[in-house]
């Protein structure tokens, strides 16, 4: 099998979403679907999330667009926010499928995620890593990526949610 085929991309859905909200943009999630497929192979597009019940309508639009959802329960932190560290369930899935794909590709821009990347660096199954925060995106991850990163603000043109205009 083509080694440019059958790729998997495991999305940081928080630090997505956070990252080009950051860069003063609102992501289409389906014209990031198909990006993903037609430039990178992504056959397998996981986004990892904090469960929000008021959130169903874009959880069902998501899965949709051809996204697997993976959730976990969320929790307020001692300033009331809601957290759904999703860290750890990421990284298990992209060793639970290792197998399955011939590259990966990581969306995030947090430095916890380093050992992974060295991990598919070794293997040679790294494919990228998309960013959303050029400024505040992990020394650790940066060096770790080893110049196969790759930064959002410059996707805007492409995959920017625009609505459509009523006539």
């Amino acid at each position: 099998m083509d080694n440019k085929l059958n790729n998997y991309a495991f999305i940081d859905g928080n630090n997505l979403n956070l990252g080009v909200k950051s860069l003063g943009w609102k992501l289409d999630y389906l014209k990031f679907r198909r990006y993903l497929k037609e430039k990178y192979h992504i056959e397998v597009a996981y986004i990892f999330l904090g469960y929000i019940a008021s959130f169903q309508p874009l959880y069902s639009s998501l899965q949709k667009y051809g996204y697997v959802l993976v959730f976990k329960p969320t929790i307020p932190d001692d300033n009331g926010d809601i957290k759904g560290n999703i860290d750890a369930n990421l990284v298990l899935q992209a060793m639970i499928d290792f197998p399955k794909y011939n590259n990966g590709l990581i969306v995030t821009s947090d430095g916890d995620f380093y050992c992974l990347i060295d991990h598919l660096l070794e293997n040679q199954k790294l494919e990228k890593v998309i960013s959303p925060y050029r400024d505040k995106c992990s020394s650790l991850l940066r060096k770790s990526a080893k110049g196969k990163i790759v930064f959002m603000e410059n996707l805007k043109q492409k995959l920017e949610y625009k609505r459509k205009s009523s006539a």
